[in-house]
């Protein structure tokens, strides 16, 4: 059986099982306590962070490249926009901007007692950056880069929920309206519900 090391709450693991769970690829999930990390996770990554996926004697402990491997085995949507080199050049970009650039600001955002030096409204404001972009890709349509969900949807949403829930009344009054309108349909999918039951 394949089995997906995970914990429930953390942005790189849900994008993996929402990926997984899309790709109707059977998987067992291991919920792990970030605290007392299983053993068996451990011998199969060093890294210790979650997701880790086991499959087939393979182990994959990156949540992209096991978004990737899920959509190799079924993509029925075209997360991958297969057909347009472009759309994927831009998956990759925007995917590159949030797990290196966004994710910075965001931790600083939600952990601002931790960085000091810099008061919380500047952390959201360096994230804002971001989240402007999004919204302007979102007009007139409903996701991202396609009429549909693409990979480069997926692999950000975990983190703009996050990001919207520090301040959820800040979010809520924010004049991103169409990124408010792109996270609340995610937030409200059978594929997210799914993916987030306990």
């Amino acid at each position: 059986m394949n089995t997906l090391y995970s914990f429930r709450r953390c942005p790189y693991a849900m994008r993996a099982r929402m990926a997984l769970r899309y790709s109707g690829v059977a998987v067992n999930i291991v919920e792990v306590s970030l605290k007392a990390k299983p053993a068996e996770m451990l011998a199969l990554s060093s890294k210790g962070t979650v997701p880790v996926l086991s499959v087939d004697g393979q182990v994959i402990d990156e949540s992209l490249a096991v978004m990737h491997w899920a959509l190799a085995q079924n993509d029925p949507q075209d997360w991958l926009l297969k057909d347009d080199p472009v759309g994927q050049q831009h998956i990759a970009g925007l995917i590159e901007e949030n797990d290196q650039v966004f994710k910075v600001h965001l931790n600083r955002y939600k952990y601002a007692e931790r960085y000091p030096e810099q008061p919380m409204t500047v952390y959201r404001a360096e994230g804002e950056v971001f989240l402007r972009r999004l919204d302007e890709l979102l007009e007139g349509r409903d996701y991202l880069l396609a009429e549909h969900p693409s990979l480069a949807d997926v692999a950000l949403m975990p983190f703009v929920r996050q990001f919207a829930h520090v301040d959820r009344e800040w979010f809520g009054q924010s004049p991103y309206r169409r990124l408010q309108a792109w996270l609340q349909r995610f937030l409200e999918s059978e594929l997210f519900i799914g993916v987030m039951a306990k």
